[in-house]
């Protein structure tokens, strides 16, 4: 009898099983709120978003753009086109959704109006939830592509992506949790919607999944689609922030430690 193997498992298992460590480390991290009494120090928080910023570039590049540079070329097309198209698609749909859809960055005071605590609170939900989408579609597509033979990817890169991506939920749970905190909410409630705000990672994950049986010819777009989903992320909200202040140092470290991190996972165990 063979042991046990995750290849073995169906694509949507493994997907939930992927998706499920972002979702687990976004809940965990949204958990300090039990522990900290404080906010975390400007420094600290620096590095955090430095870190998930490097994480993001390295998995972008390693992880979703250049599988799909290689599958394109598997099925016989330029593989800079569905490369570079999707990534635009990808950056111009959350700069659309970063338009039309109100929502607060980290660090941004409350718009003008009446003041809201349930406004407030949603707002700085959705500005996680909404990097955490291609996110648990990476995680998604990752796996399904594992799970397939004859394919670029392999099942320990995927599982390097769900570390990766992983590592950098941990802080993004904590600076859901801790400015709710602040703004009057309980531990509890605090921690519960840092925590949900991980839960997209599973759903897209599984949609994902469900999307590649159907639209195999397009996977290569839907990488790159995811990539550049989340570059934008990483220059519109979390470089910046990584920077605010006057002595930005811990930030860079932070993107370098991150990409380095998340390099070595996805080449060495890939």
């Amino acid at each position: 009898m063979g042991g046990f193997s995750l290849d073995n498992l169906h694509p949507v298992v493994l997907a939930l099983v992927g998706t499920g460590l972002p979702f687990f480390a976004t809940a965990l991290g949204a958990a300090v709120v039990f522990f900290f009494r404080d906010e975390i120090k400007p420094a600290v928080q620096r590095v955090f978003l430095g870190f998930a910023a490097g994480v993001m570039i390295a998995a972008s590049v390693w992880s979703l753009l250049i599988p799909s540079i290689e599958m394109a070329e598997e099925q016989g097309t330029a593989g800079w086109i569905p490369a570079a198209g999707g990534f635009v698609l990808g950056g111009v749909f959350l700069l659309l959704l970063d338009r039309l859809l109100p929502h607060l960055h980290p660090g941004e005071d409350q718009p003008e109006g009446p003041p809201s605590s349930l406004r407030r609170t949603t707002m700085l939900v959705f500005a996680v939830t909404l990097h955490n989408i291609p996110e648990g579609m990476a995680v998604g597509l990752s796996f399904a592509l594992a799970a397939q033979s004859g394919v670029s990817i392999t099942m320990a890169s995927a599982m390097a992506l769900a570390v990766g991506i992983a590592l950098q939920n941990f802080p993004e749970g904590a600076a859901i949790s801790l400015p709710l905190k602040k703004e009057g909410l309980s531990n509890t409630r605090s921690f519960v919607y840092g925590a949900l705000s991980g839960i997209v990672e599973p759903i897209f994950g599984v949609l994902a999944v469900l999307l590649v049986g159907a639209v195999t010819p397009i996977m290569p777009w839907l990488l790159s689609f995811a990539a550049g989903a989340m570059i934008y992320v990483v220059v519109e909200e979390l470089i910046p922030e990584a920077h605010l202040g006057e002595h930005s140092h811990s930030g860079t470290v932070g993107v370098m430690a991150g990409f380095l991190v998340m390099m070595i996972l996805d080449v060495a165990l890939g």
